[in-house]
């Protein structure tokens, strides 16, 4: 059935990492009636092993619950339950364009976080009505008072009004969806209008193609009809059309302010993109609606199978969970020493390290990944351009960066970071983002125990182990979400590492000049414990340009020439040693030097301290 207008609720349940979002959204499916006791199991709207094993969401999921309010009335609720993680943020600012409201949870124990201010903001900015709860009141650190005065001081309001709940218990669940049905707006849009839906989600099925989940705005789809996608132009019959309560349920009509997916045969994983508008391919609107903002990949790092001949494979498995991650993106690269592959652009590493994870598990492809790296502008010298050069390049492969001589000089990316501590940990803090090149901007006493410290970061600064070192400086109780903050100039320069006098492109990288001798000097060390003895010494050198930096050398497998030679004259031995040297001297000329894929992934650990 198709329900009236004004009877739907659209929100999205927002929150810091681990603060029990997909808990709630476990007992709201519970409290509607929607999956009873037997049928349920924890976490049950994230469908990925992945997010199941690690207990976090990455992708926004969507599910239909239609509620029996406690005035009369039966009310349609969407819920989309977001990911926390900052890597995810993308997936929350697309949930939220769904929306009307929003179900700000807050951790009673731990407080107002990072990830919840900011996502607080994204929500305030896209218009929503924000509902404040406070969650895990049943824990023995709860401080329930305290906290609701934070989110009474950012938000306004009395600290009475904010409800008390217990995600894993159930208690005050049902408070939650009656303060729901009576905050959140009801849907805008014309049910007579043209058909315009907004789509802010597609997974590729290799049996039924593209599912696209939408948002309907204006008209009514039904199952057969022919459908168009604006930016792109495809139009096809609809072939199922459903909607998620909690698994999926075939409909016969989705109206204005209503979620669902469909299919219509879309075989290409390009052609629908998170964003475009779906219409009536008969009966168009006149113009599509407002998308998404572009995401910006923060940091990027070369993929290449283990195997060259999986290399078509590999395409295709990027190709499928490009559609899946609309912030995710892959160009095709070379490398002397991997061969073919792809660079990729990522969020952040936890992203990087899902996707590479996804490709392991869901697509069988043993993967090579060479260090993370972002994105500079490297403006060249004027004096030494060549013909029709840009003057400006933009180079996330250290591979790309054109000789010292040639440039002006290098911008980094930065970030402005918000770390919120308990107040005596600022020093810890403040040390820690000294010596990742940080600047103080402000710092702010959010009550008398906690403290709001903004900084100016590099972000090749923070992609590695900042996060894990802020942890640990602070027993886990700082959080830190950033975004970015333009460019910056910087100290910048290549480190190569020589193998043999060769330079091996995967192991180069572009790190600030006073950490330079200490990231040649790591580098060294770690291949010297990795790469097998050969029958000639093999040099490994850092460099900077033509300038040696660090060096250590394999030495080389000897065999015991002299194992047959007992008694005689000493200078049998030593014509059987000369001819040895004389061997591996001109074994070195013509000698390539063997590299095992643990040397690769070992260049990933090496970074930050």
């Amino acid at each position: 059935m198709t329900y009236p207008i004004d009877r739907i609720r659209n929100f999205a349940i927002i929150a810091h990492v681990d603060h029990g979002k997909s808990t709630l959204a476990d007992r709201m499916l519970q409290e509607t009636g929607l999956v009873d006791g037997r049928s349920m199991r924890a976490q049950y709207l994230d469908r990925m092993d992945i997010e199941r094993e690690r207990g976090i969401t990455i992708k926004a999921q969507a599910v239909r619950m239609p509620y029996r309010a406690a005035a009369g009335g039966e009310y349609l609720l969407n819920l989309i339950d977001t990911p926390g993680h900052v890597d995810f943020s993308y997936e929350v600012s697309r949930a939220m364009n769904a929306c009307e409201g929003a179900i700000l949870l807050v951790d009673a124990a731990q407080g107002m976080e990072a990830q919840t201010i900011a996502n607080l903001y994204v929500a305030i900015e896209a218009g929503l009505e924000v509902i404040p709860v406070l969650n895990k009141i049943d824990l023995p650190a709860a401080r329930p008072e305290q906290v609701a005065l934070e989110i009474a001081a950012l938000l306004g309001g009395d600290p009475e009004d904010i409800l008390a709940v217990s995600a894993k218990t159930g208690l005050g669940v049902p408070a939650v969806l009656e303060r729901i049905v009576e905050r959140v707006p009801a849907p805008q849009g014309d049910p007579d209008a043209p058909a315009r839906g907004l789509i802010f989600d597609s997974v590729y099925d290799p049996y039924r193609g593209v599912i696209t989940y939408m948002r309907v705005v204006d008209g009514v789809f039904r199952p057969d009809m022919d459908v168009r996608l604006m930016a792109t132009g495809f139009h096809n019959e609809i072939d199922e059309l459903a909607i998620i309560s909690p698994e999926p349920l075939p409909i016969d009509a989705l109206g204005p302010g209503e979620v669902g997916y469909f299919t219509a045969a879309i075989k290409e994983v390009g052609l629908a993109k998170v964003g475009d508008t779906v219409t009536d391919h008969g009966r168009p609107a006149p113009s599509p609606l407002p998308g998404y903002r572009e995401p910006t990949p923060m940091v990027f790092s070369g993929l290449y199978p283990v195997d060259s001949d999986d290399f078509p494979d590999l395409r295709d498995a990027l190709e499928k969970l490009r559609l899946n991650d609309a912030s995710f993106n892959f160009e095709p690269e070379t490398s002397v020493a991997l061969g073919f592959g792809f660079r990729c652009g990522f969020l952040g590493l936890l992203h990087m390290e899902i996707i590479s994870e996804r490709l392991d598990r869901e697509f069988d492809i043993p993967l090579v990944t060479t260090a993370p790296n972002v994105a500079y502008e490297v403006h060249l010298d004027e004096r030494l351009r060549k013909d029709n050069e840009p003057g400006v390049l933009r180079v996330s492969n250290p591979a790309d960066l054109p000789p010292p001589n040639r440039i002006d000089h290098i911008l980094e990316p930065v970030v402005d970071a918000m770390i919120l501590c308990p107040s005596e940990y600022i020093g810890a803090v403040m040390q820690l983002c000294e010596k990742r090149r940080g600047t103080l901007g402000r710092m702010t006493y959010l009550t008398e125990e906690r403290v709001d410290l903004r900084y100016t970061l590099p972000l090749a600064e923070i992609i590695f182990d900042f996060f894990d070192r802020l942890k640990s400086s602070t027993r886990g109780y700082a959080s830190l979400d950033y975004e970015p903050a333009g460019m910056s100039p910087a100290e910048l320069v290549k480190v190569d590492i020589l193998l043999n006098a060769e330079p091996v492109d995967a192991f180069s990288a572009i790190v600030h000049r006073v950490k330079a001798y200490d990231y040649g000097k790591a580098m060294v060390n770690r291949l010297r414990e990795l790469i097998p003895r050969q029958m000639f010494d093999v040099p490994i050198q850092a460099a900077i340009g033509s300038k040696i930096i660090a060096r250590e050398t394999v030495k080389a497998r000897r065999k015991d020439v002299l194992a047959k030679c007992y008694g005689g004259d000493v200078t049998r031995k030593r014509k059987l040693l000369e001819k040895q040297k004389e061997g591996k001297k001109r074994m070195k000329n013509i000698g390539a030097v063997e590299i095992p894929q643990e040397a690769f992934v070992a260049a990933l650990s090496v970074g930050g301290d």
